[in-house]
């Protein structure tokens, strides 16, 4: 039998559910979390998926050859959120930890970070407002100034200071701003691994970060021409339209991913 030939972008949502149903064996699925399959909430640790994403996932994850979450939260906090899906993958950190067949793996060059990463913690809760919800990730800290947005000036001057004075990386966000290990490591990354092997291949972000994920997508397109690549943003009033310009598809909420995908699943 032919193989059904690549689509061009842009194209209908029919036309790419279509490729996708005929490439499930080789198709591989990846999500960010915060914003994509949960809410933003203000505090961190009070993120849940919507009630309807874990048999979605499990679903789609019978239907395709790969599911994955690409995430900056750790894998530790993923697990907590879908120790019910054994067939997905988690990425944690950016890639720095990937919990894949019941184990976790963490990149090497990360680690001697650790307690470089704990001291920016405390330095961070004793130098910045009260108002900055201070999130230690072992490998990250993570500064949130959602409920003080007026404070934004004021936490990227004091990341951009220990950048510099520490040797770290710098990842900004939603209302937030996360210092990460000088360690080669980004979504972009991941996807670029992960859709190796892969003839299509979906992700689904809302933030600046997830920008390298897409364009990872055409990268692997531009050359390889039986691969097909969907980006998916979900709109948010933070991220504006740089996220959702760089796009195929803008989807409006979490509720509207997992409403999108059981649509999408009765096409298979």
């Amino acid at each position: 039998m032919a193989q059904t030939p690549r689509p061009h972008h842009p194209l209908s949502i029919a036309d790419a559910w279509a490729f996708t149903a005929a490439r499930a064996g080789e198709t591989t699925f990846f999500f960010d979390f915060d914003g994509v399959l949960s809410p933003v909430t203000d505090d961190p640790d009070a993120s849940q998926p919507v009630p309807s994403v874990l048999g979605v996932l499990e679903q789609l994850a019978a239907a395709v050859r790969r599911v994955a979450i690409v995430s900056a939260r750790p894998v530790s906090f993923l697990r907590s959120r879908f120790a019910s899906l054994d067939r997905v993958d988690l990425y944690g950190l950016y890639g720095l930890e990937v919990w894949h067949d019941g184990e976790v793996v963490t990149e090497p060059a990360a680690l001697p970070w650790v307690p470089a990463m704990a001291g920016l913690a405390e330095r961070a809760k004793a130098e910045l407002p009260e108002s900055i919800l201070v999130e230690y990730k072992r490998l990250s800290v993570a500064l949130h100034y959602r409920t003080a947005p007026h404070q934004a000036g004021v936490v990227e001057r004091w990341s951009h200071e220990q950048a510099e004075q520490v040797g770290l990386k710098i990842q900004g966000g939603r209302m937030v701003v996360e210092l990460k290990p000088p360690v080669d490591q980004d979504k972009g990354m991941v996807i670029t691994e992960g859709v190796r092997n892969a003839g299509c291949a979906w992700y689904f972000g809302d933030d600046m970060s997830d920008i390298k994920a897409f364009d990872a997508l055409r990268a692997r397109e531009a050359v390889d021409p039986d691969f097909f690549g969907m980006a998916v943003a979900v709109a948010n009033p933070e991220t504006g339209a740089e996220v959702s310009s760089a796009a195929d598809l803008t989807l409006d909420s979490p509720n509207a991913v997992a409403e999108f995908l059981t649509q999408g699943l009765k096409r298979f």
